[in-house]
């Protein structure tokens, strides 16, 4: 659904305000026991992995895209949009 209607307006998903959602930077051996902690509440039912942290390219972000290419994530350029709460 977040797709079909940032699609519609020309948004990126990723820039958007998105509460409710938390990231945790955890090493790598603890990871199982960070999931199994999450996954153990009923918000935290669908708690995955969705990245790692490697040495290179120092200070950038880069993500897959769902065809398997690389995509560069930059600062958001100008004002995000304003939280709706």
């Amino acid at each position: 659904m977040v797709r079909g209607v940032c699609e519609r307006l020309g948004l990126d998903p990723l820039y958007l305000a998105n509460e409710g959602t938390a990231v945790a930077v955890v090493p790598p051996d603890e990871a199982e026991v960070a999931l199994a902690a999450w996954r153990a509440h009923p918000y935290g039912a669908e708690t995955r992995i969705i990245g790692s942290v490697v040495d290179t390219p120092r200070g950038r972000v880069t993500m897959r895209t769902s065809p398997g290419g690389e995509r560069l994530l930059d600062l958001p350029l100008g004002n995000p949009l304003p939280r709706i709460c």
